[in-house]
C-alpha cells in the first residue's frame, strides 16, 4: 500500500464515523497537533488526520521517540499515519528521456510515519498546557429536552471529537466549556442524540447499524436526519437562530451529493421529526407523516 492509499484510507475511515470530523465549534486545548520531541507543528493533511482523533493532548510521538523518552505505548493502542515530504536534489535528473517535476533537478520524496498521541503512552509526563475554556451557561430548555429523552445512551465527555457509536450505543462529546457558545454545544449534542434514536432499541432506523461508506445514500440521508433533528430540537429549546445558518450550509453539502434524489429531503424530514418526537418523549413518534414539520 503506497502513501496515498494509506492516507486516503485513513481519511475515509474518519469520514465514516458518523459526522464530518473537521466540522468543529469547539477547541479542547489546541487543535494544532505537534511533535512532543521536536515541538514542531504538523502541517498540511497531517493537521486534519491528527486533529480528528479523540484525544485532547496536542502532542504526538513515534514509537521510537516514546522509547527514547523512557515511555511505552500501551498494549492494544493503534497508531495514526502522518505524511512527511520534501524536495531532493537529483543530479542526473536532466538525463535525456527523464523528466523532473519542476524543471530544476528537484524530485519529491514522500513517506509516511506512524505516531501515537501522548494519551496513548505511559511513562511520559505531559508538558504544561493552557486549556481553552469558554464561559458556559446551561440553557434550561435544552437541558430539559436532553434529560427527558427516553433510554438515553451513555454519554462520555472529554477529548476533541463529537460522535455516536451505534455498536456501543455511546455518544462522545467534548466538555461543554470547550465549545465557543452554549448554543454550539447543544446543537452538536442534539445532533448526536438524533443519531442515537436510530438504534434498534429505540426507533430502529434503517441503515444506522449497517456499514456504509462516505457519500453513500444511507450515510448521507442519516446525516441529513441528524442535522434536521438537531435543528428541530434547537427550535424547541429557543436557540434555533444561532445555528440555523450553519445547519443549512451543512445539509446543502449532503444534498449536493444526492441531487438526483428529489424525495430525499422529504423522507429525511419525516425521519428527523420522528427522532425529535422520540427525544421529546411525545406520542406519535411512530408516525411517518411529514405534517407539521415546520411550525409558525
Amino acid at each position: 500500500m503506497n502513501v496515498y492509499e494509506v492516507i486516503n484510507t485513513r481519511i475515509m475511515e474518519l469520514l465514516a464515523q458518523g459526522t464530518i470530523p473537521w466540522r468543529k465549534t469547539w477547541n479542547a486545548t489546541s487543535n494544532q497537533p505537534k511533535n512532543l520531541i521536536t515541538k514542531k507543528d504538523y502541517r498540511g493533511v497531517n493537521v486534519f488526520l491528527l486533529a480528528c482523533m479523540p484525544y485532547s493532548s496536542p502532542y504526538w510521538l513515534t514509537f521510537k521517540q516514546a522509547q527514547d523518552k523512557g515511555g511505552f505505548v500501551r498494549k492494544g493502542e493503534k497508531s495514526t499515519p502522518v505524511v512527511f515530504w520534501k524536495w531532493l536534489d537529483r543530479r542526473d535528473a536532466n538525463v535525456e528521456g527523464e523528466e523532473t517535476v519542476n524543471g530544476n533537478g528537484k524530485i519529491p520524496m514522500l513517506r509516511y510515519y506512524s505516531v501515537f498521541n501522548l494519551e496513548q503512552i505511559e511513562g511520559i509526563e505531559p508538558p504544561p498546557t493552557t486549556e481553552i475554556v469558554h464561559q458556559f451557561t446551561p440553557i434550561e430548555q435544552a437541558e430539559q429536552i436532553i434529560a427527558g429523552m427516553p433510554m438515553k445512551p451513555n454519554v462520555h465527555y472529554g477529548g476533541n471529537r463529537a460522535s455516536y457509536s451505534p455498536m456501543l450505543d455511546v455518544v462522545k462529546m467534548p466538555k461543554p466549556e470547550a465549545f465557543e457558545t452554549p448554543a454550539d454545544f447543544y446543537a452538536t449534542y442534539l445532533h448526536e442524540l438524533t443519531h442515537a434514536t436510530g438504534h434498534a432499541s429505540r426507533l430502529g432506523r434503517k441503515g444506522i447499524l449497517e456499514p456504509s461508506y462516505f457519500g453513500s445514500h444511507e450515510y448521507s440521508k442519516e446525516e441529513l436526519v441528524a442535522e434536521m433533528g438537531a435543528t428541530f430540537l434547537c427550535a424547541h429549546a429557543g436557540i434555533e437562530q444561532p445555528i440555523i445558518e450553519n445547519s443549512a450550509a451543512y445539509m446543502q453539502g449532503w444534498l449536493r451529493n444526492l441531487k438526483n434524489d428529489k424525495t430525499l429531503l422529504i423522507h429525511a424530514a419525516a425521519q428527523a421529526q420522528k427522532a425529535s418526537d422520540y427525544i421529546l418523549n411525545r406520542s406519535g413518534c411512530d408516525d411517518d407523516r411529514v405534517t407539521d414539520t415546520v411550525t409558525e
